[in-house]
């Protein structure tokens, strides 16, 4: 029995993964293929380009691919600068209730974004951010996640280099450029694709805060999309799906094996 619990475990896994990506096989199998077909499932059915066609000249995809490029990169962009400076603080500098501030932030990790909607957009519409890009980024730039990664991923870095470069003259903050941020780069690989992955999807926030193609994400504009009143054809939803997604398959597969690396090394020192 104790032989084939290894391979119990591993058929257990290999069908939870299929469950998992049955969806997405779906939408796959539909999108190159005509409605008739893919609901019914028939194998000799001949792949087809119409669908993806039909989806591209139903919507401004290419505003709405310009909106998320430029939104996560805006988020990212705030996070490693937030992040770097605070992970920092939090693992090389001492500093009067520096446990407690720490507590405080990793507690943010219990909240649900959705309980803060209400005062978001009242802080939004405040500054005049409501339906802007910059409306939906600014709320998740202070990442505690991504502040407590960082500050483990600091912590691993050996005094000795950090020793090293203050005898050599470097301020603090050059201490950490030249030193921190380069033997972290696996980490910021990793924070990169999950920050990038969750605000590629990221759905009720921006439904709320945009109002007009010129801020909306392709979330929103997929939801549109795929609306009853729009007519639903599952073929042309799937092959629309498909665009949208894909250009994040193709960065988890490019940086599969640094994501995972990151991931191991970040454990609690």
């Amino acid at each position: 029995m104790t032989r084939l619990m290894p391979r119990i475990e591993a058929a257990l896994a290999l069908l939870l993964a299929l469950v998992w990506i049955s969806p997405l096989l779906f939408a796959l199998w539909a999108a190159f293929h005509a409605t008739t077909d893919a609901v019914n499932f028939t194998l000799s059915a001949p792949l087809i380009l119409d669908n993806f066609r039909t989806a591209w000249d139903g919507a401004p995809w290419l505003r709405y691919f310009l909106n998320t490029f430029l939104l996560v990169t805006l988020v990212l962009a705030g996070q490693f600068f937030l992040c770097t400076l605070a992970g920092f603080a939090f693992a090389r500098i001492d500093f009067r209730g520096k446990g407690t501030v720490f507590t405080l932030i990793l507690l943010q990790l219990f909240i649900l974004p959705e309980v803060l909607i209400v005062k978001n957009y009242a802080i939004a519409a405040s500054l005049g951010l409501v339906d802007t890009i910059a409306g939906i980024g600014v709320p998740y730039m202070a990442s505690a996640f991504g502040i407590f990664l960082m500050r483990q991923a600091f912590k691993g870095v050996p005094m000795e280099l950090d020793e090293a470069a203050r005898v050599e003259g470097c301020s603090l903050l050059g201490v950490l450029w030249r030193v921190y941020v380069p033997a972290a780069r696996p980490t910021y690989i990793a924070y990169a694709l999950v920050s990038v992955a969750t605000h590629w999807n990221n759905f009720l926030w921006p439904l709320i805060v945009t109002n007009t193609e010129s801020a909306r994400p392709l979330t929103v504009g997929l939801s549109i999309f795929g609306a009853p009143e729009n007519g639903v054809d599952i073929s042309v939803i799937s092959a629309a799906t498909v665009m949208v997604i894909a250009p994040l398959l193709v960065l988890f597969l490019v940086f599969q094996r640094q994501f995972v690396q990151a991931f191991l090394r970040a454990g609690i020192k």
